[in-house]
């Protein structure tokens, strides 16, 4: 039985990946700063700490902890959390396989769509397109960076770019559920979008095929705002609302931040596909139907 760690185990992904695993017969660990369960094992970066128990004998790590990147405002402060969550944790991971000298059979990380940075253009991105030049940019980029130290020890990196995780409970889609459903800002932007049990699968294909290498996780279907408010509200029966909820105001309400739900370009998933990936949600329609 392979064992495999998981870091943010306690959150959306990790949940489901958890129940996922372990359904598969996996054994699966989870790092957690305030351990509750049996398979829970503490870890701290303040304090330099990961319980050893955690480590020995684990096969794989899935590395998804990081601070909520649309929870808060992005003030300074709550920029550089984003920041020190998703690379301190790396290089605490790092520095302690290296220190127990655990033969990690593969580390697997998380980062986001966000590594092409916030823009709306005619262009679909793919894995080898330029890191974007702005906030969430450089966080893909320094948290990608810290996942690939583990290669200079021979051991296998995977990175799946993840967009937005569509889920029965929490993230996205239940905040997009108001009573009237209409598009943000011009309503022109992309919504890279991908169901949690294929981004879950995504994750159990890298351990089970040695998938390594960087990978856009997204459906292959495109949709707007204005296109995918549609197809929500049809979905779940709800009014429909053409008009866009005004740029303005979405940047008075989130500042910075604003521009999560106000730009956004096509992402392909074209590399995954041709590596053997079969989406079981390629289409919005089905996605929505089945959450």
């Amino acid at each position: 039985m392979m064992r495999i760690l998981i870091t943010g185990g306690t959150g959306l992904v990790g949940k489901r990946l958890t129940k996922m695993l372990i359904d598969k017969n996996y054994e699966v660990i989870i790092l957690s700063r305030n351990p509750k369960e049996e398979n829970e094992f503490k870890w701290s970066v303040a304090e330099n700490y990961i319980d050893e128990k955690a480590l020995i004998n684990t096969d794989y790590i899935i590395h998804l902890a990081g601070a909520g990147i649309a929870d808060k405002r992005w003030t300074e402060g709550r920029k550089k959390t984003i920041i020190d969550s998703r690379v301190l944790t790396t290089n605490l991971l790092f520095s302690k396989i290296n220190e127990l000298n655990i033969n990690l059979k593969g580390f697997i990380s998380a980062s986001g769509i966000g590594y092409y940075g916030s823009v709306t253009s005619d262009k679909i991105f793919e894995e080898t397109d330029k890191v974007g030049n702005d906030f969430l940019g450089k966080v893909c980029h320094k948290w990608e960076n810290a996942a690939h130290q583990f290669s200079t020890k021979n051991i296998p990196v995977t990175i799946l770019r993840t967009g937005i995780v569509l889920s029965k409970k929490g993230g996205a889609l239940e905040k997009m559920k108001t009573p009237i459903i209409s598009p943000l800002g011009s309503g022109k932007q992309y919504i890279p979008w991908i169901h949690i049990d294929d981004l879950c699968t995504m994750y159990i294909k890298s351990i089970e095929d040695n998938l390594t290498g960087i990978f856009n996780a997204v459906a292959p279907e495109h949709h707007t705002s204005k296109s995918f408010s549609k197809a929500l509200a049809k979905s779940i029966k709800r009014p429909f609302l053409g008009i866009g909820v005004p740029s303005f105001m979405m940047k008075l309400l989130f500042g910075e931040m604003a521009v999560l739900l106000l730009e956004g370009s096509r992402i392909s998933a074209k590399k995954i596909e041709k590596n053997g990936y079969s989406f079981r949600f390629a289409k919005l329609s089905k996605a929505l139907n089945n959450l």
